[in-house]
């Protein structure tokens, strides 16, 4: 699962590393992005097909959803059922997204309760999460436009955590993620190789969205010698 991320990539970082072609949105950065938030997602145009950075909200909510305050609005879908799910299944075959991330967090149940852990690429680079995206209109004409991330079955590390894991893709798997490339996305939907991260335990200070700040991807103090996250 994926729950808690974060998104403090500059604007014009992940445009050149995705790159985007339009304006830059007006991105505020957080290391503690929640459900229900705007977040920076990479897509591409329906129309140019050029790929564009824009802000969607955390929370899938379906084209069909009738009253949007019942909608339920999930943060992630299963890979397994993506492409059959009556929620998802257009949005996997035509809208699927890339979501930029410097890091995620889950937490790990204990004797003493669950103790949080930042999730990052042992190589230093952004992850590049899999997403799908969909446009709702209200009544009135507006367009919420919303995504979520899609989860695999856990790796062996990430399986000491969590039973499930977002797909992570690599620079080579965006063109076919995209649909820039004729090769099925469902082989792509894969939890990550053994290696490509490294986690380390933060502070539970992560679990209340009122908190954010670089600080929380700081290692806790049970996590000494684990240098600290950082991004170039």
């Amino acid at each position: 699962m994926c729950g808690r991320y974060a998104s403090f990539l500059p604007p014009d970082l992940i445009a050149r590393l995705f790159g985007t072609k339009n304006p830059l949105p007006n991105l505020k950065p957080t290391w503690n992005m929640a459900p229900a938030m705007n977040a920076p997602v990479v897509r591409r145009h329906p129309e140019s097909g050029d790929r564009h950075l824009d802000l969607l909200t955390w929370g899938f909510v379906p084209a069909f959803a009738k009253i949007l305050k019942e909608a339920r609005r999930p943060v992630n879908a299963r890979a397994e059922t993506v492409a059959t799910s009556g929620m998802f299944r257009s949005a996997f075959a035509k809208r699927r997204c890339i979501v930029p991330a410097a890091a995620f967090y889950e937490w790990q149940a204990g004797a003493a309760g669950k103790t949080p852990y930042a999730i990052a690429r042992a190589d230093g680079d952004p992850l590049a999460f899999a997403g799908i995206w969909e446009g709702w209109r209200s009544p009135e004409g507006d367009i919420l436009r919303t995504f979520a991330i899609l989860t695999a079955t856990a790796n062996a590390q990430m399986s000491v955590l969590h039973t499930r894991m977002p797909v992570i893709l690599e620079k080579s798997d965006w063109p076919v993620w995209m649909g820039e490339d004729d090769t099925d996305p469902a082989t792509l939907l894969r939890p990550s190789a053994e290696g490509v991260l490294r986690l380390w335990p933060v502070d539970k200070r992560v679990g209340n969205v009122r908190n954010d700040g670089p600080e929380l991807l700081e290692p806790a103090k049970s996590g000494a010698g684990q240098a600290p996250l950082a991004l170039t």
